[in-house]
């Protein structure tokens, strides 16, 4: 009976520490450390670049249990800068984003695959434009530790295309988008 209470405890021990090791993390936005970008092909000629600059997001994370993260991003849509006014005046418009009428994007993780060496498949619902699409992030763990503040960190880049007649823009001859994610998180 003994060795059965001590085999349970240090079972329970083991599932305890599993448990342990998750963190919840707070997108390091207020200190620039976090960026969204997109690329866009202008007219087939040049690329069109920029990004969104607000924006909050968290998740949840263990290396020894990658397969459990939890993501949500949420992206004030009205904050797109590609670097001139008015195109991002147009970018705002009925013509792309309506941000009058959809001012918020959101990205919520559903399913996360641990491809080994770092890289990490994320699928989810992402919704633009007041339409949700399940997609699919390419990413990788650039790191983690502790920073020179007493806290502690994990960065990731990750990257995927979106087609916008998936979200029903009505300029849908603006085609593909490519979104960059560069998100580091700060331990709560």
């Amino acid at each position: 009976m003994k060795k059965m209470t001590l085999t349970l405890v240090g079972l329970l021990a083991l599932t305890a520490s599993q448990f342990a090791t998750a963190a919840d993390y707070v997108l390091d936005t207020k200190g620039a450390h976090a960026f969204i970008n997109f690329k866009a092909s202008h007219l087939g000629y040049s690329w069109l670049t920029g990004r969104f600059n607000t924006f909050d997001g968290k998740f949840s994370y263990d290396a020894k249990n990658v397969g459990a993260t939890q993501i949500t991003v949420n992206i004030d849509a009205t904050s797109i800068d590609s670097n001139h006014a008015e195109r991002d005046k147009h970018l705002r418009s009925d013509d792309f984003l309506s941000t009058d009428k959809f001012p918020t994007a959101k990205f919520v993780s559903t399913k996360v695959t641990d491809k080994g060496e770092g890289k990490i498949e994320v699928k989810g619902d992402f919704t633009l434009h007041g339409v949700t699409k399940n997609i699919t992030i390419d990413a990788t763990k650039i790191g983690e530790g502790k920073d020179p503040w007493g806290g502690y960190r994990a960065g990731f880049a990750g990257t995927t295309t979106i087609d916008v007649a998936d979200y029903d823009f009505k300029a849908s001859w603006a085609g593909k988008i490519q979104l960059e994610l560069l998100i580091e998180g700060i331990k709560q």
